[in-house]
């Protein structure tokens, strides 16, 4: 159906969906938007499968410069970014690898970064039960690059701050130090 769909749009644009470089690109284009969107078909559950541990760690998780790319729900135009997200434990941690996971289930559907950011603030703060939650995502958003006002340079930084990370600024403060610094692993 999305293959016929996109022929017609192809038609719509005054192209010939029939000529060489467009005649398979309704199935790519089809398979690509499966792929881009296929955060709808998994459950926080799942992603978090059996990687929830007890353990008597208290001080801040932070897991930053995750790179994740989804589509704008209003121009079906990408928006790619990084994600820093941080999570003081009551004593339950999450395998590390299960954070970038999720960036990507919220990521992979028709979003707008203000819910993505705190999709994934709430479902560690439902998961985990922390004392506090922080995310911050920091994007570019191709609608604003390519049509609209054009402004190459510009950047969308969003924030959801729960439990310690609202209520205690000094908790904020040293979230958002980590995150800025430059003190990488270079690997």
């Amino acid at each position: 159906m999305i293959e016929k769909l996109i022929g017609q749009l192809l038609k719509e644009l005054g192209e010939d969906a029939q000529r060489e470089g467009l005649a398979k690109t309704p199935e790519r284009v089809a398979a690509s938007l499966k792929y881009l969107t296929s955060g709808y078909d998994k459950k926080i559950e799942d992603i978090l499968n059996d990687a929830l541990f007890v353990e008597e760690y208290d001080e801040m998780v932070v897991v930053k410069d995750i790179d994740f790319f989804s589509m704008c729900e209003h121009h079906i135009l990408p928006f790619v970014g990084k994600a820093h997200i941080a999570y003081m434990p009551r004593k339950k941690i999450v395998g590390l690898s299960k954070i970038p996971r999720l960036v990507d289930m919220f990521s992979k559907r028709l979003q707008v970064q203000e819910r993505l950011t705190t999709q994934i603030a709430n479902a560690l703060n439902d998961a985990l039960q922390p004392r506090g939650v922080a995310v911050v995502l920091e994007a570019v958003h191709l609608c604003m690059l390519m049509r609209g006002v054009e402004k190459q340079n510009s950047k969308a930084v969003t924030s959801a701050m729960l439990g310690a990370f609202r209520d205690r600024p000094e908790t904020r403060a040293e979230f958002m130090d980590l995150i800025k610094s430059g003190r990488g692993l270079q690997l």
